[in-house]
């Protein structure tokens, strides 16, 4: 990722600095710091768009399995009309249909989860680099005052 670039920069630069004497302060060039601190900002909106797209297709294939879930039923349900006129083709219908309906809402269960968590390990990874990314930057400026 880029802001894992920018933010190497930042501690390059920090690293690279002339040492004041008898303190921890570095002395760097404040220009060069606001530029890469200027190219984090930018970049972060692509990480967080990256995230919205995650939630939204984590809705999409909940609504898809929902969707195919409710097909099935119906195509169950179709079928177990057309039987109904045989004692054992109905049992036999029955049976099947509380089999696709248990499938069913276990694959939609399946997928769902499924995305809720990868969707959560990419808006907690995103989260965490910008936690981290602000720390930084109030560490930085704590250090340039």
């Amino acid at each position: 990722m880029e802001v894992f670039t920018l933010l190497e920069n930042l501690e390059e630069i920090l690293e690279s600095g002339t040492k004041v004497p008898f303190s921890t302060k570095v002395m760097v060039d404040a220009e060069e710091l606001r530029e890469i601190i200027e190219d984090i900002r930018l970049k972060l909106p692509d990480e967080l768009k990256q995230a919205k797209w995650v939630k939204e297709e984590r809705q999409r294939i909940i609504s898809d399995a929902e969707f195919e879930a409710q097909k099935v039923l119906k195509e169950t349900e179709s079928k177990i009309i057309n039987l109904v006129d045989e004692h054992e083709i109905t049992k036999q219908a029955l049976a099947q249909k509380e089999e696709i309906i248990e499938n069913a809402n276990k694959v939609s269960k399946e997928i769902s989860e499924g995305t809720r968590d990868y969707a959560d390990g990419i808006l907690e990874k995103v989260e965490n680099i910008l936690r981290e990314t602000m720390d930084m930057i109030h560490n930085n400026r704590r250090e340039l005052k």
